[in-house]
């Protein structure tokens, strides 16, 4: 142990008293603590990890890097700090990604109030004294007033999806719980399970060092080329320069990323027309294809239909062969309805000899044996090596696997396995002075560049809490009514488009049980900024200050 962490554990057990606890030490909380500690309040943070970076920290699987351009995942209050940081490339990979978050934490000294190896196992409302006592793993007790959930929309990893995976001989692991050390392939027996974003980032990376590799499919993916040229100083300062656009850009789109829809509507377009678009942005190897082409892709099958096919196309000419098409290319769901990954050379590992997809839909994974692999038929893949690329329990499940109780002593983890609700992704009803970023029902949770959503939540959440302050309140929660009316507004947003049709995580079609709702505020970046605005300009109107 080392000398600031057992300084810190010995603070830990002295703790009486705090204004606000921020939870997870990623994106959002990293600037949540600054900016409630910019307005002198008494705050310290807690995450599991030995270290900042929250995703970035535990995602460090092989291959893993941002499908964000780097110069706009980034933080935005602070142009110095922005411009002082210069990235090697435009989607850069996790160890460079994690340095950058530990820059931060440095230039704005937060480490001396982050609890690092301590992890929040209940946090329950206190009727008499309106606060929360929270409760960690090790038994210390923490006072404060208000918590702030930072703890990631992607970090409750589905870790055991099989049975018999604990009596597995060789190594299991998960990407998300990716070990520091490097991992030797070459002379192993490799599965992969997942082929979702994650799945592909391993499965390229390892693909060319692995004895043998096997992924297991039951989903295909549409997938982008990605174009991710290396940046020296001349790159470097066409996109520092633009710092002032971003900052005021970003927050505004649809998406959370530089572009808009700039080419119109489809109709505005003839074919010829609509083709030159597609092909230009598909070029461009970004997300832009994606949420930035044409939005009736969102709405109308029939554009839906075509641009898929575009996508399909382009998959075809790399695949050739029929029986891999069949095996990776999506046909029975849209392009752009499920999460989009971007690749770098994932479909051509398939014509390695020793690359094998096999699928998984019709003859599912029964279960993990000692030696490997048996799907539903009796067909088994012997291994020394899986991994599972098999996903989260997204939006929800950072905030589940803490006993959360409200007032009554009410369970958001009883509450949200009957249904789904927050007001705004902002607070629970139920649930006094609990404030979430990454949650469900707002863009950050699934449809945003991630750290335009969670700099716009966190400066939300702390203008709040210094509203109550200076009307000298002490509470505030969300009227019912206000949260089902925006829970309404949500549904009917998502109910407009052909995503509500679709069974993917984004729907909570990956966790057994989970109500169906989509997680993810599908209203646009900018508008939901817009809302935030106006609740606030309002005097928090909906909100119940006490």
């Amino acid at each position: 142990m080392g000398k600031t962490e057992s300084r810190q554990n010995q603070e830990l057990s002295e703790l009486s008293s705090l204004d606000a606890v921020v939870i997870g030490a990623g994106v959002a909380g990293l600037y949540q603590l600054h900016l409630l500690r910019g307005q002198g309040l008494n705050v310290k943070l807690f995450d599991t990890a030995s270290g900042v970076g929250g995703t970035w920290y535990w995602n460090r699987y092989p291959g893993a890097k941002f499908d964000s351009e780097a110069y706009i995942y980034q933080y935005l209050f602070d142009e110095k700090l922005y411009k002082d940081w210069s990235w090697s490339e435009r989607f850069p990979g996790q160890p460079e990604i994690e340095r950058w978050m530990n820059y931060v934490a440095d230039r704005l000294d937060l480490r001396k109030d982050i609890y690092f190896n301590t992890t929040i196992a209940s946090s329950h409302w206190n009727v008499t004294s309106n606060r929360w006592t929270l409760t960690t793993t090790n038994g210390e007790k923490i006072d404060a007033q208000f918590v702030v959930s930072c703890t990631g929309m992607l970090s409750a990893p589905l870790e055991e999806p099989f049975p018999g995976i604990k009596n597995f001989n060789g190594r299991v692991f998960h990407t998300a719980r990716w070990p520091k050390e490097e991992i030797d392939f070459s002379d192993k027996r490799v599965g992969v399970v997942g082929n979702g974003a994650t799945g592909i980032q391993v499965i390229q990376t390892i693909a060319s060092s692995c004895k043998s590799l096997n992924v297991f499919i039951r989903t295909p993916q549409y997938t982008n080329a990605m174009n991710n040229p290396s940046y020296g100083p001349k790159e470097q300062e066409w996109y520092k320069s633009r710092y002032k656009e971003f900052q005021n850009n970003l927050p505004n789109t649809f998406s959370g990323f530089e572009w808009e829809w700039r080419d119109g509507d489809w109709s505005d377009n003839t074919p010829e027309e609509r083709l030159a678009v597609l092909e230009r942005i598909y070029e461009n190897g970004s997300l832009e294809l994606w949420l930035a082409s044409f939005k009736e892709l969102f709405f109308d099958q029939k554009i839906n239909d075509e641009v898929s096919e575009f996508v399909r196309g382009k998959m075809r000419e790399r695949l050739k062969d029929p029986e891999l098409c069949d095996l990776l290319i999506p046909e029975h769901y849209g392009f752009g309805l499920h999460r989009v990954p971007l690749e770098s050379g994932y479909l051509e590992v398939f014509h390695l000899p020793h690359v094998h997809a096999v699928s998984v839909k019709e003859n599912p994974i029964a279960s993990v044996t000692e030696t490997g692999v048996r799907l539903q038929d009796g067909t088994d893949y012997e291994l020394d090596v899986i991994i599972l690329a098999t996903g989260f329990d997204a939006g929800t499940g950072a905030l589940t696997r803490i006993d959360i109780r409200g007032r009554d002593g009410q369970s958001l983890k009883e509450e949200w396995q009957k249904d789904i609700r927050t007001m705004m992704g902002l607070q629970v009803h139920g649930y006094p002075n609990l404030f979430t970023t990454g949650a469900p029902l707002a863009p950050s949770a699934a449809l945003c560049n991630m750290t335009t959503c969670l700099q716009q939540q966190a400066e939300w959440i702390n203008d709040c809490i210094s509203y109550v302050s200076n009307e000298g309140k002490n509470v505030i929660e969300p009227s019912r009514t206000a949260q089902d009316e925006w829970v309404a507004h949500h549904d009917a947003m998502t109910n407009e488009t052909l995503v509500a049709k679709t069974n993917s995580w984004y729907m909570g079609g990956n966790v057994e049980g989970k109500p169906r709702r989509l997680l993810s505020y599908i209203g646009g970046v900018g508008n939901y900024r817009d809302k935030c605005l106006e609740v606030a300009a309002s005097g928090y109107k909906g909100f119940e200050v006490r």
